[in-house]
């Protein structure tokens, strides 16, 4: 129960306290406070997502509050999911499967049922960084008054939809009232970029910009593999199914992007092992992937020596190599088939960093042209491994706690566990890596509050002066995220003919 003194006035409705996340100790919290106001003006800088442009570019109003809110955010459907054999509200309200939430071929289509079977599962959210965001959105972006209950879906329901339906919230004009400077998309190595290009032709370049993701053309054991190089040669108009063919396309493809405002690279891993492997074995696994999928052995060496190469070409043209290892995806493979991918059975792994990264900080770690962000869901390497590594080479940077860590007390645990041996300067700033594009503000204010408390802190153990708090509390929030994601300079470059 809300203590007595600081419970809202009953004819208020629902409301949320001012200082939501902040530092219980009051000393201290009254620090944060004015550390986070210094940030809370600041534009976004929302530089890794999973966004679609083409909802940007085609600027339509969102359908419906269920397929806006609900089946898109896996943070959600896993929850519910996971409460679905237990007695209680989600199972009594109809969920068996992520299907009853909207997700996957032969999935429910009706959005206000599932928006009531949500509503019955808000109490499965309690305490989590997932109810936070929602109540951010549902009371901020929303205006909505109360919060998520059976009793209430129906009436919720209505007051969003009926939002949803003006002008201004339409989703350019969220992204306007939202104070989004830049937002990075996530798009596979042959997207046209076609969305990307009908929002420069409408004034937006530079602010909604591609990244380039290879994953799927770096992994030859997979059994599609193949086929991802068929469509790899038609986007960059280069056979790519030989070794060098390979190669060539992909420059093509990141010359593209760059073209159309990308400054980054994304590769999510199982392992960060970039091992390079001798110019004769590389060509010869090569030749045996077009044959048949590999060995998972064998497949591994190929996607370390891979990887090894996409940083060389980062070092090349200047894209910024954004590394997210450690996660066993579709973890219920019976469910990836009924369902499909991301639907919150993706499970961290122990990771491994030092051996991992040091064929590619040996060869690029101090080149000038060369950033390697780096991102973890396992926290125990996060001060053993990742911050000695960021602490001593150049071009490396901590990405922000990612996925799973995206959480209050989980940012302040990178802080403590960082700062000390990588600093404040050597980690890359605030990422949101989500779908829900509602959510974005709500997790750029989530972050900016545990920095803010976390160099309170600082502050009031007089480790840190208050100036110095501020400043760099809009480095975190501001500065860094745009230094770590430079414009390539290779971007005023003339292209190569085999490339224009």
């Amino acid at each position: 129960m809300t203590p007595t003194s600081e419970r809202p006035p009953a004819d208020r409705g629902w409301s949320w306290h001012p200082d939501r996340a902040l530092p219980a100790d009051p000393g201290v919290r009254a620090v944060a406070r004015q550390v986070l106001d210094a940030t809370q003006g600041l534009p976004i800088i929302s530089m890794h997502g999973h966004v679609d442009a083409t909802m940007l570019a085609l600027d339509a109003a969102f359908p419906d509050p269920a397929t806006l809110l609900v089946t898109p955010d896996h943070y959600i459907t896993r929850m519910l999911v996971s409460q679905a054999t237990s007695p209680g509200p989600v199972r009594d309200a109809g969920v068996r499967s992520p299907a009853d939430l909207g997700v996957g071929p032969g999935a429910d289509a009706d959005p206000r049922e599932i928006w009531r079977r949500f509503c019955a599962g808000w109490t499965a959210l309690r305490a989590t960084p997932t109810r936070y965001w929602l109540e951010h959105v549902l009371h901020d972006v929303f205006e909505a008054s109360v919060a998520p209950s059976p009793e209430t879906a129906d009436d919720l329901f209505d007051h969003i939809a009926e939002r949803l339906a003006r002008p201004e919230y339409r989703p350019r004009a969220l992204f306007e009232r939202f104070g989004i400077e830049v937002l990075a998309t996530t798009d596979p190595p042959d997207s046209p970029l076609d969305a990307h290009a009908a929002l420069a032709a409408d004034g937006w370049g530079g602010r909604v910009i591609p990244t380039f993701r290879p994953d799927v053309l770096l992994e030859p054991g997979l059994a599609g593999w193949r086929g991802e190089l068929d469509r790899l040669s038609a986007a960059a108009e280069i056979d790519a199914h030989s070794y060098d063919g390979f190669h060539d396309a992909l420059r093509a493809r990141r010359q593209a992007f760059i073209r159309a405002g990308a400054r980054a690279t994304d590769h999510g891993h199982l392992r960060a092992d970039t091992t390079r492997l001798s110019a004769a074995d590389a060509r010869a696994l090569f030749a045996a992937a077009l044959r048949e999928p590999l060995a998972a052995e064998a497949s591994a060496a190929l996607t370390a020596h891979l990887l090894f190469e996409q940083a060389a070409m980062s070092a090349d043209d200047g894209l910024v190599m954004q590394l997210h290892t450690g996660v066993l995806r579709d973890h219920d493979r019976g469910a990836a088939a009924a369902h499909g991918p991301n639907i919150g059975f993706d499970i961290p792994v122990a990771g491994e960093f030092t051996r991992g990264l040091r064929p590619v900080l040996e060869a690029f770690g101090s080149h000038e042209n060369f950033r390697l962000i780096v991102f973890t869901v396992d926290e125990t390497v996060s001060s053993r491994e990742l911050a000695p590594l960021a602490g001593a080479y150049p071009a490396m940077r901590l990405g922000a706690p990612w996925w799973f860590l995206d959480a209050p007390d989980a940012m302040r645990r990178f802080r403590e566990a960082v700062t000390e041996t990588a600093g404040l300067r050597n980690t890359s700033g605030f990422v949101d890596d989500t779908r829900a594009f509602c959510s974005i503000p709500a997790r750029h204010d989530l972050a900016r509050r545990a920095d803010a408390s976390y160099l309170a802190r600082l502050v009031a153990e007089h480790r840190l002066d208050f100036d110095e708090a501020i400043d760099t509390a809009i480095d975190l929030a501001y500065r860094l995220p745009k230094e770590s994601y430079p414009v390539p300079e290779t971007a005023a470059r003339p292209l190569p003919e085999t490339v224009a």
